[in-house]
């Protein structure tokens, strides 16, 4: 895996994060030692919550959970 010191990082950053954006691994370093990683953010897949994801978590659902609360009954 290359590594870029931090002045050539600094110098050729644009090229640095096209690299990155292509898949390529780009790692900094100080003093011959890597320090970070440049990569790029994930997308948005736009899945949001996945149906089924809790099922077999809710342990517990009280008889009167969907009953109106005593504070609204004059709305009821």
């Amino acid at each position: 895996m290359p590594q870029f010191n931090i002045a050539d990082a600094k110098t050729h950053f644009s090229e640095l994060v096209q690299k990155a954006l292509t898949g390529e691994d780009v790692v900094i370093a100080r003093d011959n030692k890597p320090i970070l990683r440049l990569v790029p953010v994930k997308k948005n897949t736009g899945k949001g919550r996945q149906p089924g994801s809790a099922k077999g978590k809710i342990l517990f659902i009280a008889p009167d959970f969907d009953e109106p609360l005593a504070d609204f009954a004059e709305y009821h």
